[in-house]
């Protein structure tokens, strides 16, 4: 269990981190529902994301999204796995993240293309 913890902050902290602030106002994300994953799926999601969160660093063009709160936090991880269980299409995915993150379309993009190799 602890690897798992330890696995999973190291994945948010590769995710996250500095970034400049955004120029423009942010939208607000919409409630969305997603169907909560079971322990078998989390923990091959968890893998998933941290072979994607490994790979970022490969990419000097990608910036880490600044995910301060355990609310953002949560919205990346719960978009991440929407994603990844193909709940949402890459669009989507894209989409949502842009929506609050502007600055940010390629990581989003980066991302999507990533979880197709997972």
């Amino acid at each position: 269990m602890r690897y798992y913890t330890y696995a999973l902050a190291l994945s948010v902290v590769l995710l996250s981190g500095c970034t400049t602030t955004a120029t423009g106002p942010r939208v607000a994300p919409a409630k969305v529902s997603y169907e909560a994953p079971t322990p078998e799926k989390e923990a091959k999601f968890h893998e998933a994301m941290v072979k994607v969160a490994k790979s970022t660093q490969k990419d000097p063009q990608y910036s880490r999204m600044a995910l301060n709160t355990p609310e953002e936090k949560s919205w990346f991880k719960n978009l991440m796995y929407r994603l990844w269980d193909r709940q949402i299409t890459r669009e989507t995915f894209i989409e949502e993240g842009v929506a609050k993150y502007p600055e940010h379309r390629y990581e989003f993009t980066y991302i999507a293309n990533a979880y197709q190799n997972y």
